[in-house]
């Protein structure tokens, strides 16, 4: 297994998330690490780590563990979109480095509590240019959510943000602009009748493009047609409603195989 693999999902031993990014960090002023120090410390860790798995590569369950490391086959890192996805899926909390320019901004993901924290204000972290945004490392989450027992572990209220509306902006506006694979190859696709997407900013053509959803099975190909549409923002969509466990995929549907 390529050694950036390892690096990317063997949590350190000698560095606790908690303490190196506190949560109690002033809102809109956080201290973040500079990504070359993290960067460095990484390698400190793969270099002295005698087991290349890592101590507590155990508390990821094996499926959640292929699901990070078969985006590394072809020599490229995970996505942001592919990692939350994962987590997601198998409903494990994880805190997730991303590297924003220079700094390294910590987000952990609450897939069955929807909820995110992040030392920066919603607002703050929808403003950011999430198709830069870099996954460094993945490891189980130290955080707990709100109302959790262990109160030590549990950070600023205020830093919690909904995990809908961030799956959302980071599947229109994030790097991968590809189907994701579970999604991918010919299917037919519809959103779900019960579906919620209250609290997603649905608004112009992308509202009347879920709208339609609704009520027709639908080639990915024919939505890159429908006014504002064109492929890329297609298949976007797609993955975001996927996020949203919103979308009804049929690999039998007339829609599906109808190449004409």
């Amino acid at each position: 297994m390529p050694s950036h693999v390892e690096t990317l999902i063997r949590p350190p031993r000698r560095y606790d998330a908690a303490t190196m990014f506190p949560s109690t960090l002033p809102i809109g002023e956080p201290e973040l690490m500079r990504a070359s120090a993290f960067r460095r410390h990484l390698a400190e860790e793969t270099r002295a780590d005698a087991d290349p798995i890592g101590s507590r590569l155990s508390t990821l369950s094996p499926s959640l563990l292929l699901d990070l490391m078969r985006f590394e086959q072809d020599g490229r890192n995970s996505g942001l979109l592919e990692v939350l996805a994962a987590a997601i899926r198998h409903a494990r909390r994880l805190l997730l480095h991303l590297q924003h320019r220079d700094r390294v901004l910590p987000l952990t993901i609450f897939p069955v509590e929807q909820l995110v924290h992040c030392p920066l204000p919603l607002p703050a972290l929808l403003a950011l240019p999430l198709d830069e945004l870099e996954v460094l490392h993945v490891e189980p989450a130290a955080l707990r959510p709100p109302g959790d027992r262990m109160h030590e572990l549990v950070g600023e209220p205020a830093l919690y943000h909904p995990l809908p509306l961030l799956g959302w902006e980071i599947a229109l506006r994030g790097p991968r602009s590809e189907l994701l694979p579970e999604i991918a190859g010919r299917a037919a696709y519809r959103v779900s009748p019960g579906a919620q997407l209250r609290q997603l900013p649905l608004a112009g053509t992308l509202a009347d493009a879920v709208a339609r959803l609704k009520r027709e099975a639908t080639h990915v190909r024919d939505i890159a047609r429908w006014p504002g549409f064109d492929d890329e923002r297609a298949r976007r969509l797609l993955n975001a409603l996927y996020l949203q466990a919103a979308l009804i995929v049929s690999r039998t549907h007339p829609a599906a195989t109808n190449d004409g």
